[in-house]
């Protein structure tokens, strides 16, 4: 097995939603805002490569939405999903496998595409399976009103119109596991990697940035607070217990961290490069 990460880029978000009840005053210290109080945020997805499988660990925002709509994230930085992809050595036609950990637009988007003269949808990976489950694919196609606007059915409804999607069961992958939640979406899934003697979690939206670590720190756009908090106990004993590494989607610095207990509850062990992890 081998593992890449993959910049699609970078956007920005309110630091203010971000951190939910949680006041300025703390959270700029660790995710400084612009004057617009604007936070920078990576889009970071996961390669995998095993046997006769590639497999990408959600996709990004895309480039498929208007003008107007990519207004409202600034999006930033040189890197591209196909471009990070061809460094890599990767077409998006090798891709057999594409785990999305929910269907917020800027995991999934990256998936579905314009075709050349921008008259219908067509996906970005023509030869892979789209895995999502049940449970969220249910919410995420008959959207609340507070999610409604992140769950785009540009993004969502055609992976099953080209017959590509698939619902994630028991047994289906033998290489990692899934770590379920439920407060920030219905059923997120955190896909935990065995590799190289280590096992290393993608954070998905549990844990957005190492800035977010101590438990109020809690999103705005969670639609459970609460079960997050509940989520992220259980997460955080098993990441301490098990001596996890993080791989973090939306951290603009850190690509993976860990963590320790201390007498505050969990907080920050090391960050470090992905690359850096498995260096001899």
């Amino acid at each position: 097995m081998k593992i890449y990460p993959i910049p699609t880029g970078n956007f920005k978000l309110d630091g203010g939603a971000m951190f939910g009840v949680v006041p300025k005053s703390l959270w700029q210290r660790t995710n400084p805002p612009d004057v617009n109080n604007m936070c920078s945020w990576a889009l970071r997805c996961m390669l995998i490569e095993e046997g006769d499988r590639l497999m990408l660990i959600d996709n990004g925002m895309g480039n498929k939405q208007s003008d107007k709509f990519f207004g409202y994230y600034y999006l930033h930085g040189d890197d591209s999903l196909e471009g990070s992809l061809r460094k890599r050595g990767f077409h998006p036609d090798d891709i057999t496998d594409v785990f999305l950990t929910h269907l917020h637009f800027d995991h999934c988007g990256g998936g579905i595409q314009w075709n050349n003269d921008r008259t219908k949808y067509l996906p970005t990976f023509k030869n892979a399976i789209y895995w999502s489950n049940k449970k969220h694919w249910q919410w995420a196609t008959k959207p609340n009103a507070r999610e409604k606007a992140s769950f785009l059915k540009e993004n969502i409804l055609p992976m099953q119109e080209f017959g590509q999607l698939k619902f994630v069961e028991d047994g289906d992958f033998d290489w990692f596991e899934i770590f379920y939640t439920y407060g920030h979406t219905e059923s997120m899934m955190i896909p935990i990697i065995h590799y190289q003697g280590k096992k290393i979690a993608f954070m998905a939206d549990l844990l957005p940035s190492a800035g977010h670590i101590p438990l109020p720190y809690v999103m705005g756009y969670d639609t459970r607070p609460l079960l997050t908090l509940e989520d992220r106990i259980k997460f955080y004993e098993r990441a301490i217990q098990e001596e996890l590494y993080l791989f973090m989607e939306h951290d603009a610095v850190n690509e993976v961290i860990t963590l320790k207990q201390t007498e505050k509850g969990a907080r920050l062990d090391q960050a470090l490069r992905f690359d850096d992890l498995f260096k001899k």
